[in-house]
């Protein structure tokens, strides 16, 4: 795993699965089947991302099919049901689709993965293509990093920096729980340092136990 901060590109999945606008109801299911997917990416022209369709959208047909069909006009005209008389990518799909670029990090991901509540995002370049995907699991990649190499970027950029000189400032880490220790000659730069450390990918928690210096102005 690369040094902090790991960026989309580092994790994602390279090799994606898509639809054009145009393929049919049963056509996608049978992608997703044979891919094991619940969602893929709705391309334009040369790989252009506009949307994604999902099981959630493809189970709006099954949802109404036993509707009044005196109703399914009306049905049809309700923005939350409209899907359930798609027959094609294009009518199915969410659109806009919710990406994210390949030189995105990992955290900012993560977070339009919580906020919109999706599990996995297409990955496009600066002119909307596709270029990859990525999952919660890719992004979880970065807690495989080993203990040793946390240890040495949190003592690289965040210690040594912050309290130069000072040999008594140490880092150790288990199980990616950083705990901070020593004693400082600046106490205003404690929280600043277990903030920072926090921050490095592959980070589960931060235990810091740096205390002032008793000649610590």
């Amino acid at each position: 795993m690369s040094a902090s901060p790991c960026t989309v590109s580092d994790v994602m999945t390279q090799t994606v699965v898509a639809v054009g606008q145009h393929a049919a109801y049963k056509e996608i299911v049978a992608t997703m089947e044979q891919w094991k997917v619940s969602g893929l990416p709705v391309l334009e022209g040369e790989g252009r991302v506009v949307g994604v369709v999902s099981e959630a959208d493809l189970l709006s047909k099954e949802e109404f099919r036993n509707s009044d069909p005196a109703r399914l006009d009306e049905i049809r005209r309700l923005s939350d049901v409209a899907k359930a008389g798609a027959v094609t990518a294009g009518q199915l799909m969410t659109t806009p689709a919710v990406c994210v670029h390949a030189d995105s990090t990992v955290a900012q991901a993560a977070r339009i993965m919580a906020q919109r509540g999706v599990k996995r995002l297409p990955v496009t370049d600066a002119e909307g293509m596709l270029c990859g995907i990525v999952s919660r699991s890719d992004v979880l990649k970065v807690f495989l990093r080993k203990d040793e190499e946390i240890a040495e970027e949190v003592a690289r950029d965040v210690v040594h920096p912050l309290f130069p000189g000072e040999p008594s400032a140490a880092v150790a880490v288990h199980d990616g729980v950083v705990t901070l220790t020593g004693q400082v000659l600046e106490p205003g730069l404690i929280l600043v340092a277990a903030r920072l450390a926090r921050a490095v990918e592959g980070v589960v928690d931060v235990r810091c136990e740096i205390q002032a210096s008793a000649a610590a102005s």
